[in-house]
């Protein structure tokens, strides 16, 4: 209870944190602490942690006889109102651990599930959030409701909430056959713009990163987005793409995502696919890390697993290492998956004129060289290679102008039948 406020805090739930522990004990710990900082997102304070070191969960009540009557005993001497398990409990270990503990249980799904819940402020966000928790709330359905009903408010009510809970399986169905056909419907919109991007030639570079890695901090740096950006656990939720211009004059659509996290709920990553695929579809993918934290090694192999579910795996990556300001030194992370690697402090603007030139490299990569005379009657075209790809140098002469640039393919083509 060390620096717990109780002036503060009365008003919030307050909760204990539990997690069986296995062999990779270090591991689970960095978890724990992610937890906490979760529950704190949350709303909620975290008064007290129990660990159970064992090497499997028990299936029907996730802790062992004797660790369930030490938390018993923890949750009286705290007045604490509930209990967060570190991991996704079945509906059996829901139920159960309500019922031997007469308190408000949680898991770390419920958590995270709540915390988009607050954040997403767009029709899309919102649909597939509640999407999410009502595909949750199907498989818990008993457990939740004996739960929920012996506190109200809190962690786990927000979005669709105790009346979604008190619905039969039938209509939950109903709800999420509906919710599905109206994010159905804006995924065909994200085609829609994502077919003008594409015709359009610009290319596309997507930030990806672990939670907290800097993410909007960084759009805001490169392209003045002006986007929300805190230091807190999915700060920003709703997807935002600004227009970047390169030192060399091209443009180039800058998108961010939604922040990833270790146990990232497979029910948020099914609603979010149509958000989080915008990564599948871009020319460059920035993953964003946090070299101040000291589990940024953990933080990219989470990252890169979440793309590996996405099926995202085959596009050029520049890895950002991130918040230098904050390190005590710069870390020798290393990341053999990147094409490219630059340290930068979004925060304060170091290292983005480096990061631009990278991001003008990699593109020139997917880019044609020319050399060769352009007519007079086709100087249109000199805004075309000027913004669609990198005009290297432009010379006035008597039959024309001489250009030497990197160009998409169809600007190569075009050049050759003039």
């Amino acid at each position: 209870m060390a620096g717990f406020d109780e002036n503060e805090d009365h008003k919030k739930e307050c909760v204990v944190l539990v997690a069986v522990l296995g062999k990779q004990e270090a591991e689970g710990k960095a978890s724990l602490e992610e937890l906490k900082e979760l529950v704190k997102t949350a709303g909620a304070v975290s008064v007290g942690t129990l660990i159970q070191r064992m090497d499997e969960e028990n299936n029907a009540t996730y802790l062992g006889k004797g660790k369930l009557e030490e938390l018993k005993t923890m949750l009286v001497a705290l007045n604490a109102t509930g209990i967060v398990c570190d991991t996704e409990l079945s509906a059996v270990q829901m139920r159960n651990l309500t019922r031997k503990l007469e308190v408000k249980v949680m898991d770390r799904t419920m958590v995270i599930l709540d915390i988009f819940a607050s954040r997403a402020k767009t029709k899309e966000g919102k649909i597939q959030v509640e999407l999410a928790q009502l595909k949750y709330n199907s498989t818990m359905l008993v457990g939740l409701r004996d739960s929920l009903s012996r506190l109200g408010g809190g962690i786990g009510t927000r979005g669709p909430g105790e009346k979604k809970l008190e619905m039969d399986r039938r209509l939950i169905r109903e709800q999420i056959t509906r919710l599905k056909h109206e994010l159905e419907k804006i995924k065909l919109h994200r085609q829609t713009q994502r077919k003008g991007r594409e015709k359009s030639g610009i290319p596309v570079a997507c930030i990806v990163g672990y939670t907290n890695a800097g993410k909007s901090t960084l759009l805001n740096s490169l392209t003045r987005a002006g986007v929300f950006s805190e230091d807190k656990l999915f700060a920003t939720l709703d997807p935002t793409t600004r227009m970047l211009k390169l030192p060399e004059g091209q443009k180039v659509m800058l998108t961010d995502t939604v922040g990833f996290i270790s146990n990232l709920p497979h029910h948020l990553i099914q609603a979010f696919h149509s958000t989080l695929e915008e990564a599948k579809y871009s020319d460059i993918i920035l993953h964003v890390v946090d070299v101040s934290n000291p589990e940024a090694d953990r933080q990219m192999y989470a990252v890169y697993e979440t793309l590996k579910r996405l099926e995202i795996g085959d596009k050029p990556i520049i890895t950002v290492f991130n918040k230098i300001d904050k390190a005590a030194s710069i870390p020798l992370l290393k990341d053999l998956q990147a094409r490219a690697v630059v340290y930068v402090s979004a925060k304060q603007g170091t290292g983005m004129d480096k990061l631009m030139q990278v991001i003008a490299d990699q593109l020139r990569e997917k880019r044609i060289y020319v050399e060769r005379i352009l007519p007079y009657t086709h100087i249109k075209m000199l805004d075309e290679i000027r913004n669609y790809g990198e005009l290297l140098a432009e010379e006035y002469r008597e039959e024309g102008i001489f250009i030497r640039a990197y160009v998409r393919r169809r600007e190569a083509e075009r050049l050759k039948n003039i």
